[in-house]
């Protein structure tokens, strides 16, 4: 198995970065983590947490922002995915624009071009159309969006389960076997 690269950018949300990291330990796999400027700010206001602890306390590899010459920025490294959670709308925009001016979207456009899974979680609300226009050109290009727009039909009774909604979605998209959250089996109507 190859690496899973976790990028937190500057959109609120950084809780699901660090809940995913925290889950992908919890399986046993070899993690990076990449943080740009502005998700440091918002790791450090939302989770009171540096890139730096994340890191220690994850097992997770820290690339610094700066180093496009970064294993995770290598076509031919072992990467089996790269996750951006959260994504903020100026990453999306690069991505879709093809600029890769640092180690997150350098990262997610070397993942497109070698076809591994690349998980994008955007976290804005409301969405401006060049969001939209946006996700549906990196969709298109074979990426996955999976907004942060958990779900109520398993009847969440915290903060942490609606994390784990958002959490659970992209471990299926990494075909990780996971008993994070409740499934819907059909049954509960």
């Amino acid at each position: 198995m190859g690496e899973i690269v976790v990028a937190i950018t500057g959109a609120s949300g950084a809780i699901y970065g660090k809940r995913l990291l925290e889950i992908l330990q919890q399986h046993g796999r070899d993690t990076r983590l990449v943080v740009s400027n502005a998700g440091e700010i918002t790791l450090q206001h939302e989770c009171n947490i540096s890139k730096e602890q994340l890191a220690e306390a994850t097992g997770s590899t820290l690339e610094e922002e700066g180093n496009i010459g970064a294993k995770s920025a290598s076509g031919s490294a072992k990467i089996d995915a790269v996750v951006i959670c959260p994504c903020s709308g100026t990453t999306l925009g690069k991505m879709a624009a093809g600029i890769s001016d640092n180690l997150v979207t350098r990262s997610a456009i070397v993942a497109m071009k070698e076809r591994r899974k690349l998980i994008l979680v955007p976290r804005e609300a409301p969405y401006a159309t060049v969001h939209l226009e946006n996700m549906t050109k990196l969709s298109s290009w074979g990426s996955i969006i999976i907004p942060a727009s958990p779900g109520f039909y398993n009847h969440p009774k915290s903060v942490d389960d609606l994390i784990d909604f958002i959490i659970a979605r992209i471990l299926d998209h990494l075909d990780i076997e996971h008993q994070v959250g409740k499934r819907w089996t059909g049954d509960e109507i």
